[in-house]
């Protein structure tokens, strides 16, 4: 592990942050009219003049343009010449979303959560964050919406808010009013958020910070946690920081991967971790758990000389690994709900990054394809 801690020192004097770095729903009136299916593989935004878009179809994966500033819907099954269906103007560089039981997707990006109908493809709102992020800007770094989870019952949106220079800000949706009802301080730079699955907590994970905050949903209460099975050293210049986490359904815990080497397991109860060995040994960021258990974490490549490239780590419940590489950095990761079919993004937070969705079988029985998406998609949902 020298040779880590060395790394950190090195990207401390290269850089200074980064990844080296029940109630019914609103009315859903469009504040922007529908989009039209697109005719090649260059989605259309919204506005198009007169045309309403199809149905959209199930299985259609919605994913968050980094690179612009929409949304796509892409079809991922392998032959088609035209996989990418449409796409929703939505605000600028987003980057995660969600979508919920009624087909309503939130987006979080630098301006406020957009609400699109994944059903008609059309904006519906687009809801001013609280918090003051300064300038409107794109980029690895820019303010405004990052993680972004949805409560059990459907009623909150959480979103942890990037605010440039200083510790970000966790804020609440009311999901029928369509307002910002509540706002707290939490870790810097809140790449992913989550919710315990009782919905009385909810978890930013503070990758500037090396942190965990927890945020009770009833009263606002905090308590920090911090995850650097690393240390801390090299500080904001590091690369050696959480990114993604995810909940394990069965006991409430957090599981956050670390550079292919260890997995951290967390327990917001007590505030302990365990660390389990990891087998990739590569820098990691999406990670989610498949309904069958299966932890899907995506590996972006080397840090080091000596490091593995770009993958996705299949780890079954019982620990065991499965290591399958990727052409290129990814970001994100989806799973089908029959487990079988992981979708990743190539969006990336950093250089490097496509634009398209890399398919994997997860039975192993077929080789991964790449079909196109938007511009260097992020997050990603299956509808």
């Amino acid at each position: 592990m020298n040779a880590r801690r060395a790394v950190v020192a090195l990207a401390a004097a290269a850089v200074l942050t980064g990844c080296a770095s029940g109630t019914p729903a609103a009315p859903r009136t469009p504040d922007s009219a529908p989009v039209a299916p697109a005719p090649s593989p260059s989605a259309e935004k919204s506005g198009s003049a007169g045309k309403a878009a199809p149905a959209t179809p199930r299985g259609t994966l919605l994913v968050a343009d980094f690179g612009a500033d929409t949304v796509t819907f892409v079809d991922p099954h392998p032959g088609h010449r035209r996989p990418v269906l449409g796409s929703v103007e939505v605000g600028t560089a987003p980057y995660g979303l969600v979508v919920d039981d009624e087909g309503l997707a939130w987006v979080a990006t630098a301006e406020g959560v957009a609400v699109v109908d994944t059903e008609t493809r059309t904006r519906l709102a687009r809801i001013p964050y609280r918090t003051r992020t300064g300038p409107v800007t794109t980029g690895e770094y820019r303010g405004g919406g990052m993680g972004i989870a949805l409560a059990p019952d459907g009623r909150h949106v959480y979103v942890g808010v990037n605010v440039p220079g200083r510790d970000g800000v966790l804020e609440t949706i009311d999901t029928a009013t369509r307002e910002v009802t509540g706002t707290v301080p939490v870790g810097r730079r809140p790449f992913d958020v989550d919710v315990s699955p009782d919905g009385a907590e909810v978890y930013a994970t503070g990758h500037d910070s090396f942190d965990v905050t927890a945020v009770n949903t009833s009263g606002g209460r905090t308590r920090r946690f911090e995850v650097a099975p690393y240390g801390t050293e090299g500080g904001l210049g590091s690369w050696l920081k959480p990114h993604y986490a995810v909940v394990r359904p069965a006991d409430g815990k957090l599981l956050l991967p670390f550079e292919g080497e260890r997995l951290v397991v967390l327990d917001p109860r007590t505030g302990r971790s365990t660390i389990e060995p990891m087998t990739a040994d590569t820098h990691q960021h999406g990670a989610t758990l498949a309904p069958d258990g299966t932890l899907l974490v995506v590996g972006t490549g080397p840090i080091l000389s000596e490091d593995e490239g770009p993958s996705l780590t299949i780890r079954t419940p019982g620990g065991s690994e499965r290591v399958v590489p990727l052409d290129g950095p990814h970001e994100d990761v989806a799973v089908s709900g029959d487990s079988r079919t992981a979708y990743v993004t190539e969006g990336f937070t950093r250089e490097g990054y496509g634009n398209g969705i890399t398919v994997v079988d997860l039975t192993g029985e077929h080789r991964p394809f790449e079909v196109a998406a938007g511009t260097r998609p992020l997050g990603i949902a299956i509808l």
